[in-house]
């Protein structure tokens, strides 16, 4: 989960993009993907699928 983390909020911040860019790119809410950058939350496949739509990344990327 830390490495999930760690990426996300890595490449959101390589990005440019804010949390609430990226939770309204991966349809979930920004207190759902603070939680997750913060390791306080795990994410389903299905959320890590989407999040990493709204990255432009492949998923295995953000687990890694």
């Amino acid at each position: 989960m830390e490495a999930v983390s760690r990426n996300v909020r890595r490449l959101r911040q390589e990005r440019g993009l804010s949390q609430e860019e990226l939770a309204s790119r991966a349809d979930i809410s920004n207190r759902y993907l603070g939680d997750i950058e913060r390791g306080q939350h795990s994410c389903t496949v299905t959320v890590l699928g989407r999040i990493a739509d709204g990255l432009g990344v492949r998923p295995a990327e953000l687990v890694e």
